[in-house]
């Protein structure tokens, strides 16, 4: 039997006593160790500081601009624009899972038409009144935060039927039997498309939906991976694409019946009557029905600026954006703008860079949908002093567009009055440079009494259909932001 080899107490059987230094020299053996260790543990401490210095220069070379605004103030097309000038590929890869959600604003579109035809034929009698037949109209709401707005019995009615007050004529219309005749045909051969409305738009939502009667597409943050991945889940199950696919055959056999329909003429007398509101971008979509309808459309630019979109909470967008050779990590957040969604941007304030502010000052003329009673110019006014008094934004750098320029000045030419909205206009000229002006003072003048670090204000009139002029706008916001935090924090 082999004898037992003892081991020294308190030293591992492992370890030898000594080590042969360079030198010659024995070392202890814990001496070597330590040293060791040493060494690795100051190696591990020089990667951290390199590490943690690398994540603070990336920091500082991140730029969070937030996007705020009303809801359809143009802040998705503001991202949409910023992704067109910074980041094209990504939105060219993104273009089919746009095609659901135009095909979605045609079929609004036409909902929308037939129940306002349906509508005003039942009610010849309901007139919407202007301001100027109640002097009591004209006193401003306890909500009105600059020029003072007013309503009208339509706007009553928004209770009921979601659809904006108007300044229509006295005049009662009343189509004559053979209008009827066709309307009655073209509804009826429309109804299987419309009838799609809710499902498409809770397939596109993802099954997200609101109460008081609230419709639409509402999005998150991935919905354009989400639609394709669950198109995709169809296909390989032999599906047509669901609801989706579904609405796009509707559509393509639609066609001549929706040219028919926006070519009506009873829908062309209610529009200019101002009886019937479509959303803004269902004109240009509606003029291009022969092309969106067909089966291998594919949006394109101009498509995917025209969409209408609700967002819900806050989705970011990252972009990279050279200045002077030097790479900045552009961080675009888009949030929602209905009242009820405003309280999911607050945790991004704190280290926000910049906040751009879009106000559409087209919607002198239009409330929200929210609230009736409240015109959009005053929501606005109320918003942006609500941002500029707001202590955690006070390093923000502030940029205000006063958008829509393009739908004021064709509401301006078509006769619509200011002052029948806005009576504090009183009677300056109804012209787009005194109504601009007008407005630019407002927001100026909230800025001036309200900001609470005395800010510069950064202030643009835009227009975010006009690719060339709002990219021009943007390339200069961008450098400025950027330039300013790199001033800021030191970054060279």
């Amino acid at each position: 039997m082999p004898s037992a080899v003892p081991i020294a107490h308190g030293r591992s059987s492992s370890a030898p006593a000594s080590i042969e230094g360079d030198s010659g020299i024995l070392l202890p053996a814990n001496r070597f160790y330590d040293e060791e260790s040493q060494r690795i543990s100051n190696l591990i401490d020089e990667e951290l500081r390199k590490e943690s210095q690398r994540q603070k220069e990336a920091r500082r070379k991140q730029v969070k601009v937030m996007l705020l605004g009303q809801a359809e103030s143009g802040k998705s097309t503001l991202q949409k624009q910023f992704q067109i000038y910074y980041a094209s590929k990504s939105l060219d890869r993104e273009r089919p899972s746009w095609k659901p959600i135009v095909h979605f604003n045609i079929i609004r579109a036409v909902k929308t038409m037939l129940d306002e035809i349906d509508y005003e034929l039942s009610h010849p009698e309901d007139e919407d009144s202007g301001v100027d037949s109640d002097p009591d109209l004209n006193e401003p709401g306890p909500s009105s935060a600059g020029p003072s707005s007013s309503t009208s019995s339509s706007a009553q009615r928004q209770h009921q039927k979601p659809r904006q007050p108007s300044a229509a004529p006295r005049d009662i219309f009343r189509p004559s039997s053979t209008e009827l005749e066709t309307l009655s045909v073209l509804r009826t051969r429309l109804l299987p498309l419309v009838a799609l409305h809710d499902s498409l738009a809770s397939e596109l939502s993802g099954g997200v939906s609101f109460s008081r009667g609230l419709t639409g597409v509402f999005v998150r943050a991935g919905w354009q991976g989400l639609l394709q991945s669950n198109q995709g889940a169809r296909a390989g199950k032999g599906s047509a694409g669901g609801v989706v696919g579904l609405a796009a055959k509707a559509l393509d056999s639609s066609r001549e019946d929706i040219q028919a329909l926006w070519a009506h003429g009873t829908v062309k007398k209610l529009i200019q009557m101002r009886k019937l509101r479509l959303e803004e971008s269902a004109p240009f979509f509606l003029d291009h029905i022969a092309r969106i309808a067909e089966p291998d459309y594919l949006p394109n630019v101009d498509d995917v600026l025209n969409v209408r979109l609700q967002t819900l909470g806050v989705i970011e967008h990252s972009f990279p954006i050279n200045l002077g050779g030097t790479m900045y990590d552009w961080r675009l957040y888009d949030v929602g703008g209905a009242r009820g969604m405003r309280h999911a941007w607050v945790p991004y304030f704190e280290d926000a860079t910049a906040i751009i502010f879009l106000a559409p000052i087209s919607a002198f003329d239009q409330y929200l949908e929210e609230d009736p009673r409240t015109n959009r110019i005053d929501d606005s006014l109320q918003l942006f002093t609500a941002i500029c008094s707001n202590k955690l934004l006070k390093k923000a750098h502030l940029v205000l567009m006063l958008n829509k320029t393009d739908i004021l000045k064709a509401k301006l030419k078509a006769g619509i009055r200011v002052q029948k909205y806005i009576t504090s206009y009183g009677n300056r000229p109804n012209k787009y440079d005194d109504v601009a002006s007008y407005f630019r003072a407002h927001f100026m003048q909230v800025h001036k009494r309200k900001d609470v670090s005395n800010r510069s204000l950064y202030l643009h009139f835009t227009s975010m259909l006009d690719i060339k002029a709002t990219q021009s706008i943007i390339v200069n916001v961008g450098e400025a932001i950027i330039r300013q935090h790199v001033a800021q924090t030191g970054l060279t």
